[in-house]
C-alpha cells in the first residue's frame, strides 16, 4: 500500500531529473547529455525507476543519489575498462561519479560506445542464425 507521504515515482527522464537537488541536478544533465549526444538513436525511458537508453535492449542506466551519481553499464563494460576506472568506486555492474569531481566525459563516452556494439551485436547474432 502507497503512502500519502511517497513521492510519485518518475514516469520521465525530465520527471526524474527534476525531481533532484540542484547539485546532483547538474550531473544528472550532463550524463543524459552525453548519452544522447553519443547513441541519439537510443530511446530514453524509465526502467526500474532511473532514466535508461534502449537500443536492441537496455544500453545503459544511470540514477543520481545523496553524494554521488552513477552509470550503470553492465559487468562486461566495468571488466572491459576496469584499468581506465582505477580512480571511481565501481562494483559488479555500476559505476559512481562523486559530486566533487567533473565527470570524465570521454570515458562515459568510450563505455557507451562500447555497450552500443556489444548491444548492436547481439542484434547481429540473432540475424545470422539460419532459419
Amino acid at each position: 500500500m502507497k503512502s500519502e507521504i511517497d513521492p510519485p515515482k518518475p514516469t520521465t527522464v525530465d520527471e526524474y531529473i527534476a525531481a533532484a537537488s540542484p547539485l546532483v541536478k547538474e550531473y544528472l544533465v550532463q550524463l543524459r547529455s552525453i548519452i544522447k549526444q553519443t547513441v541519439p538513436q537510443a530511446e530514453e525511458c524509465i526502467s526500474y525507476e532511473m532514466p535508461a537508453y534502449k537500443l536492441n535492449g537496455i544500453l545503459i542506466y544511470f540514477g543520481g543519489f545523496s553524494k554521488h551519481v552513477s552509470l550503470f553499464p553492465g559487468a562486461e563494460a566495468i571488466e572491459a575498462f576496469k584499468d581506465e576506472l582505477v580512480d571511481y568506486k565501481t562494483s559488479k555492474g555500476t559505476i559512481r561519479f562523486s559530486l566533487d569531481k567533473p565527470l570524465p566525459i570521454t570515458l562515459i563516452k568510450k563505455i557507451i560506445k562500447y555497450r552500443e556494439k556489444e548491444n548492436l551485436s547481439k542484434l547481429n547474432r540473432k540475424t545470422k542464425k539460419i532459419p
